[in-house]
């Protein structure tokens, strides 16, 4: 019989590699992923669709662009706002960390808008297929997330559980007896000030600077599932219809579904900065209930313009020079 799982360690180097000045994370590998991949997924669509692939090299950029900008200033504003007004230049130091997906989401809501206005595509027919792309997006963030041992989940027994030593934010006193799972982190002040948190050597003395780490739910894990689901539910309901699926039906389902998701899972995950404690709903769930409302609405719109049921877009795959006639317009 094999023996029962207590919790899975999880204390991965969030770090690939140092090359000179470079620090490859597993983070910036994840977010850059799905641009890659999403290329590909997206080009498929397109000629289907007799639109021009040369759209997708467009419309990348405009979501790269729209995607760090929106994360970012979503992450100062949504929950970071007091640092914000102290230095408004903190807002251009990602390396320190700090992105949000509902800034995201906006940030990619502008960018097609934009791209639309300005190339002539229908935007909710660009956004019926882009969530496609965006739905394997959140499922690399999320990975990423766990790489970094960040966005952790509450305690929890469960099998599955997953012990966060890298978390240094909700290390807890040592307790004895150790709670079934944990790991033991010191915490070793450093000559500039700072602390290290390596894990508790077996056999040494636990000390009043000793933590523990608890297993917690991998609420990364749920999330990065959720979000393939996502994916394989839009892309089948796409290939089943192609031109003649309802305008905004796969955006508002998406949405719907993504941020009712993103709404029940905050009651699984520790709160992210200190001024959500004590209240009913944290800034996750209170940033989700507008776009619920918003999804709701277009999925109930979907397909009933009788003079535009399906969107629009250039159907000018074929045509010469399609290079020269692609132009981006920020």
């Amino acid at each position: 019989m094999l023996p029962s799982l207590d919790a899975i360690l999880w204390n991965v180097n969030p770090i690939i590699a140092h090359l000179g000045p470079v620090t490859l994370r597993w983070y910036g590998l994840f977010f850059m992923l799905p641009f890659v991949v999403g290329t590909f997924i997206l080009t498929h669509i397109y000629r289907s669709e007799r639109v021009s692939p040369q759209w997708v090299d467009v419309i990348t950029i405009y979501m790269l662009i729209g995607t760090i900008v929106g994360a970012r200033l979503g992450h100062m504003l949504f929950y970071d706002f007091d640092e914000l007004m102290k230095d408004p230049m903190v807002v251009f130091k990602i390396w320190q960390g700090g992105l949000a997906s509902h800034g995201a989401t906006i940030g990619i809501l502008f960018a097609c808008w934009l791209f639309a206005r300005n190339n002539k595509f229908d935007y909710l027919w660009v956004l019926d297929r882009i969530v496609i792309v965006v739905a394997l997006g959140g499922a690399c963030i999320r990975t990423g997330n766990l790489m970094n041992s960040e966005i952790v989940g509450k305690p929890s027994s469960a099998p599955w559980a997953f012990t966060f030593p890298r978390d240094t934010e909700h290390l807890l006193p040592a307790t004895q007896p150790l709670p079934v799972g944990a790991e033991l982190v010191d915490r070793v002040a450093q000559p500039n000030g700072t602390y290290a948190y390596p894990i508790h050597a077996a056999g040494q003395p636990v000390t009043a600077d000793t933590l523990m780490a608890v297993p917690r739910h991998p609420t990364q894990i749920y999330e990065a599932l959720f979000c393939i689901f996502l994916l394989i539910l839009l892309y089948s309901m796409w290939n089943r219809t192609k031109e003649h699926t309802p305008r905004g039906q796969l955006f508002g389902l998406f949405v719907v579904l993504l941020f009712i998701q993103r709404f029940l899972g905050e009651y699984l995950k520790e709160n992210q900065v200190a001024f959500e404690n004590g209240h009913m709903f944290n800034q996750g769930q209170l940033l989700s209930i507008p776009l619920i409302f918003i999804g709701i609405w277009v999925l109930w719109r979907a397909g009933k313009d009788p003079e535009n049921p399906y969107g629009y877009a250039p159907r000018d795959l074929g045509k010469e020079g399609d290079a020269q006639h692609t132009t981006v317009n920020l």
